[in-house]
């Protein structure tokens, strides 16, 4: 898999410079003239900066003066019910904006974002109705774009309709919670090199490639905290092989925890991780997913994939990668994984399967039920490399366990486990994806030297 679509990285650098706001071709009301300065109170009043709601004009040029008084004097920016289409908003450090919940609504009228921020801190969006309008947004740009700050918080918002990315993130310390993203263009929340990020309690619809997205420019400690989350149809409009459909993507992202979602309908996985060490799946609901619902892959380094439920997939749980890009070390505990099928549509090469791992892995406690493939696979040709498959329950999959036999692959045991209703074997070898041995749990296991097989009940 590759992060290349518009060359992901490229424009990072730019994206935290942050120019003027541009020139509006719409008539604008100017009141900087004839209006007295506010008053510095506890509140400012948006109205008092001379900013009607519901009007057809483009209000940035007021709006940004209003922005600008209210942080510098520390106070809470309110807005009242109604429409106000501006763009381009800069929010310096102690920008606090707030409206009436569900009823203010800030319309973008022209890019490059409706709101951005750059090495500002303490700023507060809260109870706004963030409309992109369906403006195209340009490459790697969001609705909402902030850059190198500390203290952010974007809270019980609603963000809909950006031609982008809806909330984009540079270097971001804060919490996104309690909002609502709905038919983002692009990716609903996308972090990249976060630098203390909890992204907590929202709820996703319809997003066109990811809904949230964790990325770093390297590899390196991010800890961003995505828990707690609703995230529904995630679509994968720019194609590839699973970079984008995912309703949660980490890339080169390590100490990331990923914890309590609720995930329904995504293109491709629910979790993918790529390169992200010390990467935690914990606890996560996830339903009618096209591909791998759970996924460590590439270079990853330590994957805790543990307590989730999938049902509907065409794999369960997947650790990939280890011969290729070194992906090792993980623990695959206490899932509930079923109703396993062969890959969506445009990727039926994707064999069901409920738990596959390759290196340095325990896999322990599983429930599997119902796959069009085998339950648990060990190995992919010569890569594999220690992996522990003990104690797991795998009821009606074609196949129990399938290990990889060939003369370089690694060793594995399979032991206390109890495999029912699986009519082309218990445990079975396999080189790649063809069957070369009988039920392994019957007899020529022996022959393996570095198969552990026993105590496992067969039914």
């Amino acid at each position: 898999m590759r992060f290349n679509r518009r060359r992901i990285f490229s424009a990072f650098a730019g994206a935290a410079s942050v120019g003027a706001a541009p020139a509006h071709a719409r008539s604008r009301i100017l009141y900087d003239e004839v209006l007295p300065q506010p008053r510095a109170t506890a509140e400012m009043d948006v109205a008092s900066f001379g900013v009607m709601p519901s009007s057809e004009l483009d209000q940035s040029t007021n709006l940004q003066r209003a922005i600008t008084t209210a942080a510098t004097a520390g106070s809470l920016l309110r807005f009242g019910p109604g429409v106000y289409r501006a763009g381009g908003l800069r929010l310096p450090s102690n920008a606090a904006i707030a409206g009436v919940k569900g009823s203010t609504r800030l319309v973008l009228s022209a890019g490059p974002s409706l709101f951005t921020s750059a090495h500002a801190d303490y700023i507060n969006l809260i109870d706004l109705v963030l409309d992109g309008n369906h403006l195209p947004l340009a490459d790697e740009r969001g609705l909402v774009h902030l850059s190198r700050g500390r203290a952010i918080r974007i809270v019980n918002c609603m963000v809909i309709n950006a031609g982008g990315n809806a909330i984009r993130l540079e270097s971001i310390a804060g919490n996104i919670s309690e909002t609502t993203v709905i038919d983002a263009a692009d990716c609903a929340i996308f972090s990249n090199n976060a630098a203390g990020l909890r992204i907590a309690g929202n709820t996703i619809q319809n997003a066109g490639n990811t809904g949230i997205a964790v990325y770093r420019s390297t590899p390196g400690d991010d800890g961003t905290l995505v828990v707690d989350n609703r995230i529904e149809n995630t679509k994968n409009k720019s194609g590839g092989t699973g970079q984008w459909g995912n309703a949660i993507g980490v890339f080169r992202a390590d100490n990331v925890m990923v914890r309590g979602n609720r995930i329904r309908e995504a293109a491709y996985s629910a979790v993918r991780g790529n390169t992200a060490g010390n990467f935690q799946i914990v606890g996560n609901t996830c339903s009618g997913i096209g591909e791998t619902a759970l996924y460590a892959e590439f270079g990853f380094n330590g994957a805790v994939v543990a307590n989730n439920i999938v049902d509907g997939a065409a794999v369960g749980v997947g650790l990939a990668n280890f011969q290729d890009h070194g992906g090792r070390l993980a623990t695959v505990q206490g899932n509930l994984i079923r109703n396993l099928h062969r890959g969506r549509p445009d990727r039926a090469d994707v064999e069901a399967m409920g738990i596959s791992a390759e290196a340095d892995a325990a896999i322990t406690g599983n429930v599997i039920e119902n796959v069009q493939g085998p339950g648990i696979i060990a190995g992919w040709g010569s890569s594999l490399r220690d992996v522990v498959i003990t104690g797991n329950l795998v009821r009606g999959a074609t196949v129990g366990v399938a290990i990889s036999v060939v003369p370089e692959a690694g060793t594995v045991v399979v032991a206390n486990n109890f495999i029912a209703e699986t009519p082309q074997g218990a445990i079975v070898g396999r080189e790649w994806d063809k069957t070369v041995t009988g039920d392994l749990s019957k007899d020529g296991a022996a022959r393996y030297s570095q198969l552990t097989i026993n105590d496992n009940r067969i039914r």
